[in-house]
């Protein structure tokens, strides 16, 4: 039988590298070109090996490694992080979560560096003993002064997700969970893995979802409101709720959901 490899990446020509790479070594590959994609298919059917890239819109790397490690945590495949900034925080790497880390460099070298790569992880068992990551210094594709401060916008922007004093739900525009802030996981007393890629309306008691669905709709036929208040029942308790478009360009790409727990309030 095959084995089957699940290749995560929002770049097109990347994904067909790699599956062309994999493809030859004769394994089954099934494409995903962002986190959302990558989580649907990892719930479709097993696989042997992951490549996941770490900056990708909608469910980023991080997230759906995450996502992963909670939802599957006897997984018996490994997960290959990849990115072409990642090695310049390498105080972060550890963070990732990931089994191996590969940095993106031109074709041509990735194409034997992860032949090398593949030669070894199909010798060794999994997980295996030496904690040994693999890193590949990146000949630069951008100046490192751009890439630093790329790096750098993207930490600050996730720093004020977090730090945000309400519990924050973002979607696209069929109301899936795409992103979450640790203090909206910790109102609704969910983890991550329960929210990603779930339906915004399963945060809610089953008696509010209705309520909840239609506060949704009334903003998105609505444009020229800002907002949507509302209180509304969820497992944990109740909370008070804003609900508004997410836009961009003007255009509407789904809804964020700020919640904050009425216990604050007694």
């Amino acid at each position: 039988m095959k084995k089957k490899a699940l290749v995560v990446d929002n770049d097109f020509f990347f994904v067909e590298f790699l599956t062309e790479l994999l493809s030859k070594r004769g394994y089954d590959v099934t494409k995903g070109y962002d986190g959302q994609e990558g989580i649907t298919r990892l719930n479709e059917g097993s696989v042997d090996v992951v490549f996941v890239d770490m900056l990708m819109p909608k469910i980023d790397g991080k997230q759906m490694i995450q996502y992963c490690r909670q939802q599957f945590p006897n997984a018996r495949f490994p997960i290959i992080a990849l990115s072409g900034t990642l090695v310049e925080k390498p105080e972060d790497v550890q963070k990732i979560g990931a089994d191996y880390y590969i940095a993106k460099c031109p074709i041509t070298a990735m194409n034997d560096h992860i032949n090398q790569f593949m030669d070894r992880l199909e010798k060794q068992s999994f997980p295996c003993n030496d904690n040994q990551e693999d890193i590949q210094s990146p000949v630069q594709l951008y100046p490192r002064q751009s890439t630093v401060e790329l790096m750098d916008a993207i930490d600050f922007q996730e720093a004020m997700f977090e730090s945000i004093g309400a519990g924050i739900f973002v979607t696209d525009k069929r109301g899936i969970i795409i992103k979450a802030n640790e203090y909206g996981l910790e109102i609704t007393e969910k983890s991550i893995g329960d929210v990603l890629n779930c339906h915004v309306t399963t945060l809610v008691h089953l008696s509010e979802k209705s309520r909840f669905a239609e506060a949704l709709k009334k903003i998105a036929s609505h444009r020229e409101m800002n907002r949507v208040l509302l209180d509304v029942a969820i497992d944990a308790g109740k909370v008070h709720c804003i609900i508004s478009l997410l836009r961009v360009n003007q255009e509407a790409l789904g809804w964020i959901v700020a919640m904050e727990s009425m216990k604050l309030h007694r």
